[in-house]
C-alpha cells in the first residue's frame, strides 16, 4: 500500500492522455485554445501502461482518464482495452466531455468501465454555447441518456461560476429528481491558463448549498464515500443525489488518496503544484521500474500537506494541460 510522508494511502490515479480537447470552456482554457504539446511530448500509449503497471503493483487500485478530453486522442479505446487487462486494477473510469461519447458507450461498458464523470455546466444550450464557445449541448445530453440506459454510474460535474451559471443551480439539481444521477457542484479553480486569478471566492461550498435548499429545503446531508472529495446529500423523493467539491477551498485535503499524470508525464502529488518529476522523462533515460518505483516513493515521502501549502510555488495553468 502506497502511503505518502503524512500518513495518507494512495491508490488512485488521474492519467491525462491527451492536452486536447474539443470545447473551449472559459474556465479551463483561453477560447483561442492553448499551445499544444506535439507528438514527441506527449506520452505514448506504451509509456502509460508502464507508468500504470508499475503503481498498480506498488498499490494503486483505480485509475481515472482524462483530458484535456480523451476521446479525441487516436487509438483511445485500444488503450483503455490495454489498461483493463492490467492485474490487481480494480477500477478504470472515465471523465468526458460527452461531445464523442455515445457511440462509445458500448465498448466502454464490454471493458468492464461503469463509471463515468460527465461535465455539464448548464442545461441551456445558449449558455452551453457562451460557457464552451461550442453549440455542442444536444451531443453532451445524448450521452448522459446513453449513459443511463446502459446502467452506467453517471456523475455530472458543473462547475459553479458568477456571472454564467447561477441561474443552472437548481434545474441541474431536479435533474436529480427522475434520474439516478449524482450532480456534482465544484467550486471554481483558477486554472484556465490565464490572467483570472483571485484571491477569494464569491460561490464557495457554503454559499452554493444555500442556495440549493432555497429551492429544495428538505436535502439532507448523507455519509460520504471514504477518500470522497464531495460533501454529499439527498433529497427525498429523488432518485439521484447532489455533491459540491470544494476545490478551491480545499477543505478534503487530509484524506487525498490521489496522483496525477500530466499527458506529458509529469506527476502532481496535488492538483495544485507544478509537478514534482517527470516519469515519461525517466523512462526516455533508461529507468528501470524498481528505479522508477522509487523516484516515485521519494516524491510521495515530500508531498504537501495540503493545496494552500502546494501552492506557494506552483504557476497556474490551463486545466487541460493538468488533467483535471
Amino acid at each position: 500500500m502506497l502511503k505518502d510522508n503524512h500518513g495518507r494511502t494512495i491508490n488512485y490515479l488521474r492519467l491525462a492522455v491527451t492536452d486536447r480537447c474539443n470545447l473551449r470552456c472559459f474556465y479551463c482554457m483561453p477560447e483561442e485554445g492553448i499551445n499544444w504539446l506535439s507528438r514527441a511530448e506527449l506520452m505514448t500509449y506504451e509509456e502509460m501502461l508502464r507508468i500504470c503497471n508499475l503503481v498498480v503493483k506498488m498499490g494503486v487500485e483505480k485509475i481515472r482518464i482524462t483530458g484535456g478530453e480523451p476521446f479525441v486522442r487516436k487509438d483511445i479505446m485500444a488503450f483503455l482495452s490495454d489498461l483493463s487487462k492490467i492485474n490487481g486494477l480494480k477500477q478504470i473510469a472515465v471523465t468526458t466531455n460527452g461531445v464523442l461519447t455515445a457511440p462509445l458507450i458500448p465498448e466502454l461498458k464490454k471493458l468492464g468501465i461503469r463509471s463515468v464523470n460527465l461535465s455539464l455546466d448548464t442545461l441551456d444550450r445558449d449558455r452551453f454555447l457562451a460557457i464552451t464557445h461550442r453549440d455542442e449541448l444536444p451531443a453532451v445530453i445524448n450521452t448522459m441518456e446513453q449513459l443511463l440506459q446502459q446502467d452506467m454510474d453517471v456523475k455530472i460535474n458543473a462547475v459553479v461560476m458568477e456571472g454564467k451559471n447561477i441561474q443552472d443551480i437548481e434545474p441541474l439539481v431536479a435533474l436529480t429528481k427522475d434520474l439516478p444521477v449524482s450532480v456534482r457542484f465544484i467550486e471554481e479553480m483558477p486554472f484556465n491558463g490565464g490572467d483570472r486569478h483571485y484571491n477569494s471566492l464569491a460561490w464557495d461550498y457554503i454559499k452554493i448549498l444555500e442556495t440549493i435548499k432555497e429551492s429544495f429545503p428538505g436535502i439532507t446531508k448523507i455519509q460520504d464515500p471514504a477518500y470522497s472529495t464531495s460533501y454529499n446529500y439527498n433529497i427525498p423523493g429523488h432518485k439521484g443525489n447532489v455533491g459540491i467539491i470544494a476545490a478551491y477551498t480545499r477543505s478534503f485535503c487530509g484524506t487525498c488518496n490521489r496522483i496525477r499524470l500530466t499527458p506529458q508525464g509529469m506527476l502532481k502529488t496535488c492538483l495544485y503544484d507544478s509537478g514534482v518529476m517527470n516519469i515519461k522523462d525517466l523512462l526516455r533515460a533508461g529507468m528501470s521500474d524498481e528505479e522508477s518505483g522509487a523516484a516515485l516513493l521519494d516524491a510521495l515521502n515530500h508531498r504537501a500537506k495540503d493545496g494552500w501549502e502546494a501552492e506557494q510555488s506552483a504557476q497556474h495553468e490551463s486545466m487541460a494541460a493538468i488533467g483535471g
